[in-house]
């Protein structure tokens, strides 16, 4: 048995945003530091939250919370790069949804980087477990099927 993660492919994902790396980005070997790929998949799921789920930050009195997150690494790339990151819903439920991520550079058919990221949903205000908004729900529900 192999538990080995592997590269995702292009054709795993429905939707996709454009990022460009930033200098601050490269660490001392020369690469993308493992800690701005978070950086990335924190900004790719909260693009899709605001501009399809209707997020509307420090407003909205449900939010998501990070709870889970984590990356497999297969390739390096370095500053200047633009990227293409890949976006799926792994699990919707009732009070939470898992994302994934994946890093894609120029034109990669496979990942550089694959992430997952899971958010609880909240209420603001007294900090207790919250359903799902249906603006989210709608738009998550809205992408397309892939394999």
């Amino acid at each position: 048995m192999n538990d080995r993660a592997t590269p995702s492919a292009r054709s795993d994902y429905p939707i996709f945003y454009s990022l460009e790396s930033r200098w601050a980005d490269n660490d001392i070997y020369g690469h993308i530091n493992n800690v701005a790929y978070y950086a990335y998949f924190d900004s790719v799921v909260n693009r899709f939250l605001i501009e399809e789920g209707g997020l509307r930050p420090g407003v909205d009195t449900v939010v998501g919370y990070v709870v889970h997150s984590s990356a497999d690494y297969f390739s390096p790339a370095s500053y200047p790069a633009t990227l293409t990151l890949g976006l799926k819903v792994l699990r919707i439920g009732e009070k939470s949804v898992r994302w994934e991520v994946g890093v894609f550079a120029s034109d990669a058919q496979q990942s550089c980087v694959t992430g997952t990221f899971t958010h609880a949903f909240v209420d603001r205000e007294s900090g207790r477990s919250a359903h799902v908004p249906e603006g989210i729900r709608r738009a998550i529900e809205a992408l397309p099927a892939v394999n």
